[in-house]
């Protein structure tokens, strides 16, 4: 029988104007301190992004993602932060910030599949 897992996950959201408090669910990232598995999904509707915020620069956008990505993975092109252990790279990407790319608060679970569970919150949050 598989062994339960705890694990944290956060939603990634892209906020075009912070003072607006408006958002786009894009991505999902999930952690697990007993496995050690750190794993994140993105998608980034244009359409919808520029339906509310005609002038972003989604390339810029879509680089950062890219960039959340490889620091989750562990990425040898992922920085400093990158290198840093999987608690501290899951940490850091979902410190609280004032910027365009944020993630909610992070909530607990338990999982005997990570990435199925992964999938699962990425279908029911983003898509």
């Amino acid at each position: 029988m598989q062994e339960n897992h705890l694990y944290e996950y956060a939603v990634i959201r892209i906020v075009p104007k912070v003072e607006r408090e408006e958002f786009i669910n894009v991505g999902v990232g999930i952690y697990s301190k007993s496995t050690r598995f750190i794993n994140m999904r993105y998608y980034l509707n244009k359409e919808k992004l520029k339906a509310i915020c005609p002038d972003c620069d989604l390339e810029e956008i879509e680089k950062n993602l890219d960039s959340f990505k490889r620091i989750c993975k562990g990425a040898k092109n992922a920085g400093p932060i990158g290198q840093m252990d999987a608690a501290s790279r899951f940490r850091w990407l979902t410190a609280t910030r004032s910027s365009v790319i944020q993630t909610s608060k992070t909530h607990p679970g338990f999982s005997k599949d990570l990435q199925k569970t992964l999938d699962c919150l990425f279908e029911e949050l983003v898509l």
